[in-house]
């Protein structure tokens, strides 16, 4: 795995082995980033099912001011911490290792609001759907916030939520990408 832009661009780093860890290809990776690149610099990351950090090293290798990876396996959240001290991106990359349910509430009552959130979990069980509902229930996004939520191509997210306004969808093969914001948010850049 590597970044693709920024600080630490074209260093590689280290998947968890033996994990059932997804990461997201490189061409889907570029297409997220390239689309959002302006909006990175200064910004706060929450990647929620972290898996490798692969997300996370790239926002914060474009500039993120805070990032926060989050994966409940013990094996994956120690892997990238280490890939974080190996990339010297230790400094901005926070790492946690609880129930992606458990880490939201947690942030909700630390304060937290997030500029973007990476949901990249298992396609076909609907915990990224889960979790973005949770996500604009708390109130984690900040005014022009996005959660990023990749999916099946034939599995879209449809969340029930009346606080989330789906900005777009689009499709790589047999996997796309849909970008919801607060339905009240000011910010309608894309």
């Amino acid at each position: 795995m590597r970044i693709i832009a920024g600080t630490a661009r074209g260093r590689r780093f280290e998947a968890p082995k033996g994990m059932d860890t997804r990461p997201t290809l490189d061409r889907v990776k570029e297409a997220i980033f390239g689309s959002i690149q302006f909006d990175i610099p200064g910004s706060c990351v929450l990647d929620l099912f972290s898996g490798s950090g692969n997300l996370g090293f790239e926002a914060t290798s474009r500039g993120a001011n805070k990032v926060i990876c989050n994966d409940h396996n013990r094996d994956c959240a120690e892997q990238i911490r280490r890939n974080a001290k190996m990339l010297a991106l230790d400094g901005v990359v926070q790492v946690t290792c609880k129930d992606y349910a458990a880490c939201l509430n947690d942030l909700a009552r630390a304060g937290e609001r997030f500029d973007f959130v990476f949901l990249d979990a298992p396609y076909k069980d609907g915990t990224a759907q889960k979790a973005a509902e949770q996500i604009f229930e708390l109130g984690l996004l900040s005014d022009g916030g996005r959660v990023i939520l990749e999916h099946a191509e034939k599995l879209p997210p449809q969340l029930t939520t009346s606080l989330a306004k789906l900005t777009q969808t689009r499709r790589y093969g047999s996997c796309a990408v849909s970008v919801f914001k607060r339905a009240d948010s000011e910010a309608q850049q894309d």
